[in-house]
């Protein structure tokens, strides 16, 4: 099993960078971010749909 590094072991590592690649990796992060909030604003907009009275995949309660 891997150690996950730290915080202040990334930022180490991350302060040694070109100022290239720290252009870059904000760019990748600042995507990544966007898509994780843009996930959760959307699972926010289905929370009406999460009726278990209209279930009507929910096969364990037929029959």
């Amino acid at each position: 099993m891997t150690k996950t590094p730290s915080i202040e072991e990334i930022k180490s590592v991350i302060f040694k960078l070109p100022v290239e690649e720290l252009i870059l990796l904000l760019t990748e992060i600042e995507e990544k971010l966007e898509t994780i909030r843009m996930m959760q604003l959307a699972e926010t907009g289905f929370q009406e749909w999460n009726d278990p009275e209209e279930d009507i995949y929910n096969f364990h309660k037929q029959g």
